[in-house]
This record gives structure tokens, C-alpha cells and sequence, in this order.
């Protein structure tokens, strides 16, 4: 929970300093927080917060892909500044290395025989990865070695 007290210390700095851009992409943050809250219908723990903030993040990188696309260099400006202080209250991700070394114990485990195994592998990945890496890339490595 250090995560929201650090969220909400620095929501209080940034309202003390009148720093309405950062403030405004905080109470974002927070407010999703609050609505997954209020989703599961219990407090978060961490890694439902680091989840959930996560989603927050890869929806602003999103939103920069499209907003590149169509020319929009102040938009895009502003949501990386956005993922960029959002990123900070994340923990650091596992490197790709890390991963590979964790896939092999998993496929030495599994022994994957065809793509259809990919479920029990992403499972088994959840299980060992957590929140500590980046799932779209964990999914990305699994299906190179499947195919």
C-alpha cells in the first residue's frame, strides 16, 4: 500500500505547488484505483494496485500510438509525460534475460508439445512472473519458442 500513500503524498505536493498537469494525471491514476476498488469489492493489495496502474500505463502508451499516427505532437507530449510519472510508483520489470531464464524452467516443467499448451504455460508464468514482468512480452516469448 506504499504505492497510494506515495500517490497521494505527491498529489498533495503538486496541489501545494499548483502543478495542475501532474495533478491531473495522478487523480487519474487514483481514481482507477478507486474504481477497481470498488470493481472487486475489497481493498486492493499490492499487486492488484501495480495491476491495475499497469492497465493505466498501457492505455496512455496506447492512446500515444494512435495519437502519433494522426500528428498530434502535443497530445502525445502530454501522455508521455503522463506514463512517465505514472511508470515512477511501478516497480522495475524483469528484464527479457530474466524472463527466457524463467521460461526455460517453465517449458522444462510443461514439456509443450503445440500451441494449444499455451495456456498451461501462461498460467505457470503468472504463477512464477507475478507482476514483475511485463505479460504482453511473456506472452510474445512463449509463442516464438512454440512456433
Amino acid at each position: 500500500m506504499d504505492i497510494v500513500k506515495n500517490i497521494d503524498a505527491d498529489i498533495v505536493s503538486f496541489m501545494k505547488n499548483q502543478d495542475k498537469a501532474n495533478l491531473t494525471t495522478l487523480r487519474m491514476a487514483k481514481n482507477a484505483l478507486q474504481s477497481e476498488k470498488i470493481r472487486v469489492n475489497h481493498e486492493l493489495n499490492d499487486d492488484e494496485i501495480i495491476n491495475t496502474l499497469k492497465k493505466f500505463v498501457k492505455q496512455k502508451k496506447d492512446n500515444i500510438e494512435e495519437y502519433t499516427k494522426y500528428g498530434k505532437d502535443d497530445i502525445v507530449n502530454d501522455l508521455k509525460r503522463e506514463v512517465e510519472l505514472v511508470s515512477k510508483y511501478l516497480p522495475e520489470e524483469l528484464s527479457e534475460d530474466e524472463i527466457n531464464k524463467g521460461l526455460d524452467e517453465i517449458f522444462a516443467k510443461v514439456n509443450p508439445t503445440s500451441i494449444k499448451d499455451m495456456g498451461r504455460l501462461m498460467a505457470e508464468a503468472n504463477t512464477l512472473f507475478g507482476v514483475k514482468a511485463d505479460k504482453s512480452l511473456v506472452s510474445k516469448l512463449i509463442k516464438d519458442r512454440l512456433i
